[in-house]
């Protein structure tokens, strides 16, 4: 459920996210929300979680995204694919297509697949903060695919049914050429 990216602060964190992890959410508050306050990633990551999905706290998409900011800022890849879904929806944030654009290209490169195949969707429909292009749809789409998001082998394949064969060229030598990168300036 929850993550223990991030440097740990010690046992704190460490209980806080065992509490989480089996459902003691009271306990994981309290254990985490200090780390949070001082700045800890993946406590801050952890707290968005809880406010995003009423885990031991009451649901609220606006203190979840506050939490999604501080982390995704401190460059925490799931928090910057959370906070992208948040801007992408208008959940907790004003919908802004392009933020959330910005958010999923960040934790794609960290080879985030869900934001892989996020960024690969957003491509494919050229309306949400990006210009449609289906060979990078394709290529985010073959990538977050070989990094096990199921979604993205099926936006891939969708996708190549309107390419012509020179652009599934293109899209997979991108996708080549984007992991040797380590997914960094695709």
């Amino acid at each position: 459920l929850l993550t223990s990216t991030g440097t740990s602060w010690g046992t704190d964190y460490e209980k806080g996210l065992a509490a989480a992890n089996s459902g003691d959410f009271e306990t994981a508050l309290r254990e985490m929300k200090p780390l949070a306050e001082m700045g800890h990633a993946g406590a801050q990551y952890n707290l968005g979680v809880m406010y995003n999905n009423g885990f031991g706290v009451l649901q609220d998409d606006r203190t979840a995204a506050g939490w999604y900011t501080l982390a995704a800022e401190q460059e925490h890849a799931e928090a910057q694919f959370n906070l992208g879904q948040m801007y992408r929806q208008g959940f907790g944030v004003s919908q802004d297509y392009k933020r959330a654009a910005g958010w999923f290209s960040l934790a794609a490169e960290q080879g985030d697949a869900n934001a892989q195949f996020g960024l690969g969707l957003m491509y494919a429909n050229g309306k949400e903060g990006v210009i449609k292009d289906y060979v990078y749809a394709h290529m985010w789409g073959n990538i977050a695919a070989s990094n096990g998001d199921e979604n993205g082998g099926k936006l891939r394949d969708l996708v190549a049914k309107e390419m012509t064969p020179s652009q599934l060229e293109k899209a997979q030598d991108l996708a080549r050429e984007c992991v040797k990168k380590n997914y960094k300036g695709c």
